[in-house]
Protein backbone atom coordinates (compact mmCIF):
# COMPACT_ATOMS: atom_id res chain seq x y z
CA UNK A 1 0.00 0.00 0.00
CA UNK A 2 1.16 3.14 -0.72
CA UNK A 3 0.66 7.04 -1.65
CA UNK A 4 2.54 8.13 -4.79
CA UNK A 5 2.74 11.36 -7.37
CA UNK A 6 4.28 11.29 -10.30
CA UNK A 7 3.28 13.63 -13.08
CA UNK A 8 2.30 11.71 -16.19
CA UNK A 9 0.88 12.43 -19.55
CA UNK A 10 -2.77 12.76 -20.21
CA UNK A 11 -2.71 10.05 -22.38
CA UNK A 12 -1.45 7.21 -20.00
CA UNK A 13 -3.03 4.98 -18.28
CA UNK A 14 -2.36 6.15 -15.23
CA UNK A 15 -3.25 10.13 -16.21
CA UNK A 16 -6.69 8.29 -17.56
CA UNK A 17 -10.24 9.01 -16.23
CA UNK A 18 -11.02 5.55 -16.12
CA UNK A 19 -8.05 5.45 -13.18
CA UNK A 20 -9.88 7.83 -11.07
CA UNK A 21 -12.01 5.08 -9.85
CA UNK A 22 -9.92 3.03 -8.47
CA UNK A 23 -8.29 6.58 -6.14
CA UNK A 24 -9.14 9.06 -3.65
CA UNK A 25 -8.83 12.57 -3.93
CA UNK A 26 -7.13 14.67 -0.94
CA UNK A 27 -9.27 17.58 -0.06
CA UNK A 28 -6.84 19.00 2.38
CA UNK A 29 -3.67 19.79 3.06
CA UNK A 30 -1.65 18.11 5.29
CA UNK A 31 -0.60 19.84 8.73
CA UNK A 32 1.80 17.61 10.63
CA UNK A 33 0.68 16.75 14.56
CA UNK A 34 2.82 15.89 17.75
CA UNK A 35 2.00 12.71 19.03
CA UNK A 36 0.50 14.07 22.02
CA UNK A 37 -2.32 15.74 19.32
CA UNK A 38 -0.88 19.58 19.03
CA UNK A 39 -0.73 21.01 15.24
CA UNK A 40 2.70 20.97 14.78
CA UNK A 41 1.88 23.69 11.42
CA UNK A 42 -1.09 24.73 10.07
CA UNK A 43 -1.49 25.00 6.12
CA UNK A 44 -2.86 27.94 4.73
CA UNK A 45 -3.87 28.52 0.96
CA UNK A 46 -6.14 26.61 -1.55
CA UNK A 47 -6.83 22.73 -0.78
CA UNK A 48 -4.50 20.21 -2.28
CA UNK A 49 -7.23 20.15 -5.39
CA UNK A 50 -7.58 22.20 -7.31
CA UNK A 51 -3.71 23.57 -6.10
CA UNK A 52 -1.94 20.58 -7.20
CA UNK A 53 -3.73 20.89 -10.73
CA UNK A 54 -2.83 24.49 -10.82
CA UNK A 55 1.08 24.24 -9.64
CA UNK A 56 2.10 20.88 -11.73
CA UNK A 57 -0.61 20.14 -14.06
CA UNK A 58 -1.83 17.03 -12.77
CA UNK A 59 -4.16 16.13 -9.36
CA UNK A 60 -2.95 14.99 -5.86
CA UNK A 61 -4.40 11.30 -5.96
CA UNK A 62 -3.60 8.54 -3.16
CA UNK A 63 -4.08 5.10 -4.09
CA UNK A 64 -3.83 1.41 -3.01
CA UNK A 65 -0.27 -0.07 -4.14
CA UNK A 66 -2.47 -3.20 -5.92
CA UNK A 67 -5.00 -0.50 -7.76
CA UNK A 68 -1.82 1.11 -8.74
CA UNK A 69 -0.53 -2.04 -10.43
CA UNK A 70 -4.53 -2.36 -12.04
CA UNK A 71 -3.99 0.55 -13.72
CA UNK A 72 -0.48 0.29 -15.02
CA UNK A 73 -1.41 -3.02 -16.12
CA UNK A 74 -4.54 -1.88 -17.77
CA UNK A 75 -2.33 0.19 -20.12
CA UNK A 76 -0.80 -3.07 -21.44
CA UNK A 77 -2.28 -5.75 -24.01
CA UNK A 78 -2.52 -9.05 -21.71
CA UNK A 79 -1.03 -10.75 -23.78
CA UNK A 80 2.82 -8.81 -23.30
CA UNK A 81 2.18 -10.00 -19.42
CA UNK A 82 3.96 -13.12 -17.85
CA UNK A 83 3.81 -13.84 -14.32
CA UNK A 84 5.56 -16.63 -12.70
CA UNK A 85 8.68 -16.13 -14.32
CA UNK A 86 11.84 -15.48 -11.64
CA UNK A 87 15.16 -14.82 -13.37
CA UNK A 88 17.84 -16.75 -12.92
CA UNK A 89 20.33 -15.54 -15.20
CA UNK A 90 20.89 -13.43 -18.44
CA UNK A 91 23.90 -12.77 -21.23
CA UNK A 92 24.62 -9.93 -23.61
CA UNK A 93 25.39 -11.31 -26.86
CA UNK A 94 26.71 -7.88 -28.29
CA UNK A 95 23.29 -8.10 -30.85
CA UNK A 96 20.92 -8.91 -28.40
CA UNK A 97 20.29 -10.13 -24.33
CA UNK A 98 19.26 -13.36 -23.78
CA UNK A 99 17.65 -14.02 -20.71
CA UNK A 100 16.23 -17.40 -18.68
CA UNK A 101 13.74 -18.23 -15.66
CA UNK A 102 13.31 -20.17 -13.31
CA UNK A 103 10.60 -22.02 -15.29
CA UNK A 104 12.61 -23.04 -17.71
CA UNK A 105 11.37 -20.61 -20.25
CA UNK A 106 14.54 -18.51 -22.09
CA UNK A 107 13.67 -15.15 -23.88
CA UNK A 108 16.34 -13.19 -26.49
CA UNK A 109 15.81 -9.46 -26.43
CA UNK A 110 17.25 -5.80 -27.68
CA UNK A 111 17.38 -4.62 -24.05
CA UNK A 112 17.24 -6.05 -20.82
CA UNK A 113 15.62 -3.66 -18.05
CA UNK A 114 15.97 -5.14 -14.36
CA UNK A 115 12.97 -3.50 -12.38
CA UNK A 116 13.33 -6.36 -9.92
CA UNK A 117 13.47 -4.32 -6.67
CA UNK A 118 15.82 -3.67 -4.04
CA UNK A 119 17.26 -7.89 -3.94
CA UNK A 120 17.48 -7.31 -7.77
CA UNK A 121 18.92 -10.50 -9.86
CA UNK A 122 19.74 -8.60 -12.35
CA UNK A 123 21.83 -5.65 -10.15
CA UNK A 124 23.43 -8.53 -8.38
CA UNK A 125 24.54 -9.77 -11.72
CA UNK A 126 26.08 -6.16 -13.03
CA UNK A 127 27.83 -5.12 -10.09
CA UNK A 128 27.95 -7.93 -7.43
CA UNK A 129 26.06 -8.82 -4.61
CA UNK A 130 26.27 -6.99 -1.27
CA UNK A 131 23.01 -6.84 0.98
CA UNK A 132 20.60 -3.68 1.27
CA UNK A 133 21.54 -2.19 4.33
CA UNK A 134 18.82 -1.86 7.47
CA UNK A 135 17.52 1.37 8.13
CA UNK A 136 16.96 1.14 11.65
CA UNK A 137 13.10 1.20 11.74
CA UNK A 138 10.28 -1.17 11.15
CA UNK A 139 7.07 -0.02 10.05
CA UNK A 140 3.71 -1.39 10.38
CA UNK A 141 0.93 -0.66 8.23
CA UNK A 142 -3.14 -1.76 7.83
CA UNK A 143 -6.73 -0.84 6.43
CA UNK A 144 -9.73 0.51 8.04
CA UNK A 145 -13.10 0.17 6.58
CA UNK A 146 -14.06 3.73 7.00
CA UNK A 147 -16.99 3.03 8.40
CA UNK A 148 -15.14 2.00 11.89
CA UNK A 149 -13.99 5.33 12.15
CA UNK A 150 -16.72 7.24 10.84
CA UNK A 151 -16.78 8.86 14.31
CA UNK A 152 -13.13 10.63 13.85
CA UNK A 153 -14.31 13.00 11.61
CA UNK A 154 -11.71 12.83 9.59
CA UNK A 155 -10.97 14.95 6.76
CA UNK A 156 -10.66 12.89 3.12
CA UNK A 157 -7.11 13.97 2.74
CA UNK A 158 -3.72 12.96 4.29
CA UNK A 159 -2.41 13.05 7.76
CA UNK A 160 1.10 12.62 9.74
CA UNK A 161 1.96 12.39 13.25
CA UNK A 162 5.31 12.68 14.50
CA UNK A 163 7.04 11.82 17.85
CA UNK A 164 10.32 11.15 19.71
CA UNK A 165 11.64 7.68 17.73
CA UNK A 166 8.75 7.42 15.76
CA UNK A 167 5.81 8.87 13.24
CA UNK A 168 2.32 7.38 11.27
CA UNK A 169 1.01 8.43 8.34
CA UNK A 170 -2.68 8.05 7.09
CA UNK A 171 -4.78 8.63 3.85
CA UNK A 172 -7.75 7.30 2.12
CA UNK A 173 -7.43 4.89 -0.43
CA UNK A 174 -10.08 2.63 -2.72
CA UNK A 175 -12.06 5.96 -3.35
CA UNK A 176 -12.22 6.92 0.30
CA UNK A 177 -13.45 3.52 1.28
CA UNK A 178 -10.53 2.52 3.25
CA UNK A 179 -7.85 4.26 5.37
CA UNK A 180 -4.32 3.53 5.19
CA UNK A 181 -2.06 3.96 8.12
CA UNK A 182 1.46 3.41 8.30
CA UNK A 183 3.59 3.46 11.13
CA UNK A 184 7.29 3.97 11.60
CA UNK A 185 9.15 2.76 14.88
CA UNK A 186 13.00 2.44 15.58
CA UNK A 187 14.58 -0.87 15.87
CA UNK A 188 18.22 -1.93 16.29
CA UNK A 189 18.55 -4.50 14.27
CA UNK A 190 16.47 -6.35 11.49
CA UNK A 191 16.91 -9.33 9.23
CA UNK A 192 14.89 -9.43 6.28
CA UNK A 193 12.85 -6.84 4.33
CA UNK A 194 9.45 -8.26 2.96
CA UNK A 195 6.28 -6.77 2.99
CA UNK A 196 4.41 -10.04 3.66
CA UNK A 197 5.26 -10.49 7.24
CA UNK A 198 2.48 -10.15 10.16
CA UNK A 199 2.17 -8.46 13.30
CA UNK A 200 -0.80 -8.33 15.67
CA UNK A 201 -2.80 -5.33 16.10
CA UNK A 202 -1.88 -5.59 20.13
CA UNK A 203 2.13 -5.53 18.68
CA UNK A 204 1.34 -2.57 16.15
CA UNK A 205 -0.67 -0.93 19.34
CA UNK A 206 2.59 -1.61 21.92
CA UNK A 207 4.55 0.14 19.21
CA UNK A 208 2.67 3.57 19.50
CA UNK A 209 2.13 3.40 23.56
CA UNK A 210 1.34 6.68 24.80
CA UNK A 211 0.30 7.93 21.52
CA UNK A 212 -2.69 10.27 21.08
CA UNK A 213 -6.26 8.17 21.19
CA UNK A 214 -6.65 8.70 17.67
CA UNK A 215 -3.48 7.17 16.32
CA UNK A 216 -4.17 4.25 18.06
CA UNK A 217 -8.04 4.42 17.77
CA UNK A 218 -7.07 4.02 13.99
CA UNK A 219 -4.59 1.14 14.24
CA UNK A 220 -6.97 -0.91 16.95
CA UNK A 221 -9.67 -0.62 13.70
CA UNK A 222 -7.64 -2.59 11.55
CA UNK A 223 -7.95 -6.35 11.22
CA UNK A 224 -5.16 -7.68 10.21
CA UNK A 225 -1.44 -5.93 10.22
CA UNK A 226 1.91 -6.50 8.31
CA UNK A 227 5.29 -5.58 9.58
CA UNK A 228 7.73 -4.01 6.70
CA UNK A 229 11.72 -3.22 7.67
CA UNK A 230 12.97 -0.75 6.25
CA UNK A 231 16.20 -1.34 3.72
CA UNK A 232 18.39 1.01 1.42
CA UNK A 233 21.49 0.88 -0.74
CA UNK A 234 24.13 3.53 -1.68
CA UNK A 235 23.54 5.24 -4.71
CA UNK A 236 25.22 3.65 -7.91
CA UNK A 237 27.71 5.40 -9.78
CA UNK A 238 26.22 3.51 -12.88
CA UNK A 239 22.96 1.69 -14.03
CA UNK A 240 23.87 0.28 -17.00
CA UNK A 241 26.35 -2.35 -18.62
CA UNK A 242 25.84 -3.08 -22.38
CA UNK A 243 22.32 -3.77 -23.52
CA UNK A 244 21.04 -3.99 -19.57
CA UNK A 245 19.81 -1.09 -17.56
CA UNK A 246 18.17 -0.94 -14.20
CA UNK A 247 14.85 0.83 -13.06
CA UNK A 248 13.50 1.92 -9.67
CA UNK A 249 14.67 0.15 -6.05
CA UNK A 250 16.78 -2.11 -8.57
CA UNK A 251 19.05 0.65 -9.01
CA UNK A 252 18.12 3.68 -6.63
CA UNK A 253 15.67 1.96 -3.51
CA UNK A 254 15.08 4.72 -0.94
CA UNK A 255 13.32 5.18 2.12
CA UNK A 256 9.42 5.96 1.65
CA UNK A 257 10.28 9.69 3.97
CA UNK A 258 9.57 11.23 0.74
CA UNK A 259 7.00 9.93 -0.62
CA UNK A 260 8.66 8.69 -3.61
CA UNK A 261 10.12 5.32 -3.92
CA UNK A 262 7.18 4.18 -6.41
CA UNK A 263 6.71 7.50 -8.30
CA UNK A 264 10.53 7.48 -8.85
CA UNK A 265 10.12 4.01 -10.60
CA UNK A 266 7.03 5.45 -12.74
CA UNK A 267 9.53 8.13 -13.58
CA UNK A 268 12.29 5.93 -14.80
CA UNK A 269 10.02 4.48 -16.93
CA UNK A 270 8.66 8.17 -18.24
CA UNK A 271 11.96 8.41 -18.89
CA UNK A 272 13.34 5.24 -20.63
CA UNK A 273 10.89 5.46 -22.81
CA UNK A 274 11.42 8.61 -23.94
CA UNK A 275 15.04 8.06 -24.86
CA UNK A 276 13.92 4.98 -26.74
CA UNK A 277 11.71 7.20 -28.97
CA UNK A 278 14.64 9.27 -30.20
CA UNK A 279 17.57 7.06 -29.22
CA UNK A 280 19.06 4.50 -32.42
CA UNK A 281 21.99 3.42 -30.60
CA UNK A 282 20.56 1.07 -27.95
CA UNK A 283 24.04 1.01 -25.62
CA UNK A 284 24.31 4.67 -25.69
CA UNK A 285 20.28 5.38 -25.27
CA UNK A 286 20.84 3.57 -21.90
CA UNK A 287 23.68 5.52 -21.09
CA UNK A 288 20.82 8.78 -21.67
CA UNK A 289 18.53 7.69 -19.51
CA UNK A 290 21.05 6.71 -16.56
CA UNK A 291 22.45 10.33 -16.96
CA UNK A 292 19.52 11.79 -17.27
CA UNK A 293 17.67 9.67 -14.12
CA UNK A 294 20.86 9.74 -11.53
CA UNK A 295 21.37 13.25 -9.87
CA UNK A 296 17.32 13.63 -9.44
CA UNK A 297 17.37 10.21 -7.83
CA UNK A 298 20.19 10.03 -5.70
CA UNK A 299 19.24 13.70 -4.25
CA UNK A 300 15.83 11.96 -3.38
CA UNK A 301 17.75 9.36 -1.57
CA UNK A 302 19.78 11.79 0.67
CA UNK A 303 16.36 13.73 1.35
CA UNK A 304 14.42 10.59 2.57
CA UNK A 305 17.47 9.34 4.55
CA UNK A 306 17.70 13.12 6.20
CA UNK A 307 13.66 12.98 7.06
CA UNK A 308 13.61 9.62 8.76
CA UNK A 309 16.19 12.06 11.58
CA UNK A 310 14.01 14.77 10.85
CA UNK A 311 10.74 13.21 11.49
CA UNK A 312 11.42 11.11 14.49
CA UNK A 313 13.98 13.94 16.85
CA UNK A 314 13.63 13.71 20.51
CA UNK A 315 12.07 16.71 22.25
CA UNK A 316 13.90 19.36 23.12
CA UNK A 317 15.59 22.58 20.77
CA UNK A 318 16.29 20.64 17.61
CA UNK A 319 12.51 19.30 17.54
CA UNK A 320 11.65 23.08 18.24
CA UNK A 321 13.62 24.35 15.82
CA UNK A 322 12.21 21.76 13.07
CA UNK A 323 8.69 22.37 14.04
CA UNK A 324 9.07 26.21 13.42
CA UNK A 325 10.31 25.26 10.22
CA UNK A 326 7.47 23.80 9.21
CA UNK A 327 4.85 25.99 11.14
CA UNK A 328 6.67 28.54 8.17
CA UNK A 329 5.24 25.96 5.43
CA UNK A 330 9.24 26.20 4.00
CA UNK A 331 10.30 23.09 2.25
CA UNK A 332 7.09 21.33 2.56
CA UNK A 333 4.72 23.45 0.97
CA UNK A 334 3.26 22.59 -2.55
CA UNK A 335 4.40 25.85 -3.88
CA UNK A 336 8.47 24.90 -2.76
CA UNK A 337 8.17 21.54 -3.89
CA UNK A 338 7.81 22.50 -7.77
CA UNK A 339 10.81 20.96 -8.61
CA UNK A 340 9.68 17.54 -7.08
CA UNK A 341 5.82 16.81 -8.38
CA UNK A 342 5.78 19.76 -11.40
CA UNK A 343 8.94 17.43 -13.18
CA UNK A 344 8.28 16.13 -16.80
CA UNK A 345 10.23 12.60 -16.91
CA UNK A 346 9.31 12.56 -20.57
CA UNK A 347 12.13 15.60 -21.40
CA UNK A 348 14.80 13.95 -22.52
CA UNK A 349 16.87 17.01 -21.75
CA UNK A 350 17.62 17.44 -17.89
CA UNK A 351 16.07 20.54 -16.42
CA UNK A 352 17.78 23.75 -14.90
CA UNK A 353 19.18 23.36 -11.46
CA UNK A 354 16.46 24.18 -8.52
Amino acid sequence: MASTWARTRPGSSIGSASATRWTARPCGRPAPINDAGRTVARCSGLPLNPLCEELYGAPHLTVHRADLLSIIASGFPPERIHLGHRLVGFADKGDHVEAWFDNGARVATDLLVGADGIHSTVRAALFGDEPPRFAGCVAYRGLVPVERIADLGLELGSQSWVGPGGHLVHYFVSRGRLLNFVGWTEHDTWNREDWTDRATIARALAAFEGWHPQVRRIIAAADTCFVWALFDREPLPRWSAGRTTLLGDACHPMYPFMGQGAAQAIEDGAALAACLAVGDDPIETLRRYERLRLPRVSRLQEMSRANKTRFHLPDGPAQEQRDAEWSRAGDRSPEALRWLYGFDAAAVEPPAPA
